[in-house]
């Protein structure tokens, strides 16, 4: 797989990625087009592609706290026809990969619902595979009905078992994305 990240908008990219987005995320579980349009020209965001033969299989919309220094992961999917087979493991690698060598960060941060089911139980149980720790805290956004808990994975010295300081971030980024202006 070739794995790229840009963080410039690239609409024929976007489009290649968005199917596999729009595939992993039902309408009213995803930011719009024009909003993630947006976030890029506004240098809020990244996008991360694996592709096999020009078709993009995975992708994942991240946003650095350079403050903090942790990267957030807004969104990662992986083509329906591609799951089961590590391809989401291998991504998550690479993204671990990057953070660390790359951009210097401390740790990933990731939101999962916290709903009691066994698609959200399935979700936690990946993430852990893949190296991440689940938080306490349940946090209550006011904007959409779900709750959620905060996963990180340590790059060093990064150790934050506060799920409600992973919140901060995690909020501060949404209200970045969703602001119109800056």
């Amino acid at each position: 797989m070739i794995y790229e990240i840009t963080t410039r908008w690239d609409e024929a990219l976007w489009e290649k990625a968005e199917h596999v987005y729009k595939e992993a995320f039902p309408e009213h579980g995803r930011k719009n087009r024009a909003l993630i349009q947006s976030m890029f020209e506004r240098g809020i965001c990244m996008l991360h592609t694996w592709s096999l033969d020009e078709d993009v299989v995975a992708m994942a919309l991240t946003a650095l706290n350079t403050k903090a220094r942790i990267l957030i992961i807004d969104y990662i999917a992986v083509r329906q026809e591609q799951r089961g087979h590590g391809v989401g493991l291998t991504c998550l690698r690479d993204i671990r990969n990057w953070a660390e060598n790359e951009a210097g960060c401390l740790g990933i941060v990731i939101e999962v619902e916290a709903e009691r089911s066994k698609e959200n139980a399935d979700r936690i149980r990946f993430w852990e595979k893949a190296g991440f720790h689940l938080t306490d805290y349940v946090h209550t956004y006011i904007w959409v009905p779900e709750t959620y808990r905060a996963m990180y994975v340590s790059l060093g010295a990064f150790e934050q078992h506060d799920g409600r300081q992973l919140f901060d971030y995690i909020t501060e980024y949404h209200e970045k994305a969703y602001r119109v202006k800056g």
